[in-house]
């Protein structure tokens, strides 16, 4: 019997004090945890793993947090932000909710308090994951029936392709590496080869290629693959 996969959280916060205490409370409340002090380090970050949620402090050096949750909304990115500011006043909140945060908690702040709102705040994204349908450019997948179809007509491929299409189509317009792709659809925890991915993305293609969406499962050189709609069009 495999473990249960570990949510991932990334924290950004410019106070190293803090960071490493919420990173040790955190992992000690049974999350995988990555801290890091500026958007520089987030945005590298962000490239190299796939988080279930964010800490984010308002006041950051550089870009600071209500700009950083813009940017990232703005670019499709829907993994849950919990903003972490000193700030008290009611329209910092409103702010940061506007913007596209989940939550917003206030130093100082109890760990526990800070573990109950992540606890919900993933409990929530869970919930509206798995029902809402992914439509794109006519495309689209129903997590509550497991159906695909394509411009209304509806379209056939196993478990397997159907996680994947379902986790690209989560997240589009980004280069995932094999490992973590593997890591996503299959368990960080199964053993499976890095190149048994390419089986399932060819399977996945030559599902998707009568109705012509095989284009957006694109292959990228020295990385691996991503589900892109405007590189599609562009090409």
């Amino acid at each position: 019997m495999t473990e249960q996969q570990l949510d991932k959280i990334l924290v950004v916060d410019d106070d190293a004090r803090l960071r490493s205490l919420l990173q040790r409370f955190l992992e000690e409340a049974g999350y995988a945890v990555k801290a890091v002090g500026d958007a520089e380090q987030m945005d590298r970050a962000l490239s190299r793993e796939i988080y279930s949620l964010m800490v984010l402090d308002l006041m950051l050096p550089g870009e600071d947090g209500l700009s950083i949750c813009r940017r990232l909304r703005e670019a499709e990115n829907r993994m849950p932000i919990i903003m972490l500011t000193a700030k008290s006043e009611e329209d910092n909140k409103i702010q940061g909710l506007d913007v596209g945060a989940d939550d917003y908690i206030t130093k100082p702040f109890s760990t526990r308090e800070l573990i109950s709102r992540i606890k919900a705040v993933l409990r929530r994204a869970s919930s509206t994951a798995a029902d809402k349908a992914i439509e794109v450019e006519g495309l689209c997948l129903d997590p509550v029936s497991h159906r695909i179809s394509a411009d209304d007509e509806p379209g056939d491929m196993g478990p397997t392709e159907y996680r994947l299409l379902e986790f690209f189509m989560s997240h589009q317009e980004r280069a995932y590496s094999r490992t973590q792709l593997l890591d996503q659809v299959w368990g960080a925890n199964v053993y499976v080869e890095d190149r048994t991915i390419d089986v399932h993305i060819r399977r996945l293609r030559k599902a998707l290629s009568p109705f012509g969406y095989d284009r957006f499962i694109q292959t990228v050189r020295g990385t691996g693959y991503r589900f892109s709609v405007k590189s599609a069009k562009a090409s």
